[in-house]
Order: C-alpha cells, then sequence, then structure tokens
C-alpha cells in the first residue's frame, strides 16, 4: 500500500516528519499541567509507549532505517531548529503554568483602563 496508494504513502509521509519533530522530553514537561495524577501518568506513559514504537513501525513500512532517510535536507533543517525551539516550549510551559495559577505580571497591566477591567471581569465569568 505504501509503494502504490498515493494516499497512504503521503500519511507515511506526514507521520514520518511529525514523529522527526516530537520530543518525548518536551512531552512529558506538559503532563505536569494535567491537576488529576492517576490521569496525568497514564497518558503520559502510554504516550511515551506509542512514540517509541511508532518511529521504528513507520521506517519499516517506508523500508528506511530511520526517520526522514529519504528527506535529508528536511531531517537537518529539523535537527537544527530544535536549539532555537527547545526554549520556546520551555517558556509557553511556565507562562501556562502562571496562567492557570492565576499569576500575572502586573507590571504590564494599564493601570486606568476600563476596558482592561471589563475584559478582566469577562474572562472571570
Amino acid at each position: 500500500m505504501a509503494r502504490e496508494w498515493p494516499f497512504f504513502k503521503t500519511l507515511l509521509s506526514n507521520m514520518d516528519m511529525v514523529l522527526a519533530k516530537s520530543d518525548i522530553g518536551i512531552a512529558s514537561r506538559y503532563k505536569d499541567l494535567v491537576e488529576d495524577p492517576d490521569l496525568r501518568e497514564a497518558n503520559i506513559f502510554a504516550l511515551a509507549r506509542r512514540v517509541g514504537k511508532f518511529p521504528r513501525g513507520i521506517a519499516s513500512i517506508l523500508d528506511q532505517r530511520s526517520l526522514l532517510e529519504r528527506n535529508p535536507t528536511l531531517a537537518r533543517t529539523i535537527r537544527d531548529r530544535f536549539p532555537y525551539i527547545d526554549p520556546l516550549n520551555h517558556v509557553q510551559l511556565e507562562l501556562l503554568k502562571r496562567y492557570r495559577a492565576g499569576d500575572a505580571d502586573e507590571t504590564r497591566r494599564p493601570r486606568h483602563s476600563s476596558h482592561h477591567q471589563r475584559d478582566r471581569r469577562r474572562i472571570k465569568e
């Protein structure tokens, strides 16, 4: 099917790319945002098991030894962007935690804005 059906070939190619972009280490940090401890642990273990199997399966189906083997330019581009994307993920995680905890940066709020007060009331409702 991977050789003869264009839809399936494209689907596998997209999965190949998405898996190459994935980082289970970063994904596991997002688990801390889930409040229910049982749900949090069950989901991250299920994700780790699945992500661990998929790259080998996709590579095998595509007759490759590794992800993006047939597209080394994309593989290099993705690998080269990790040092720039990883810090953004960490910042996003921290900001999400602060937002959920109700922390806000007071220095960035307008001091006398009626629109701002109205928007804050709307968010709380």
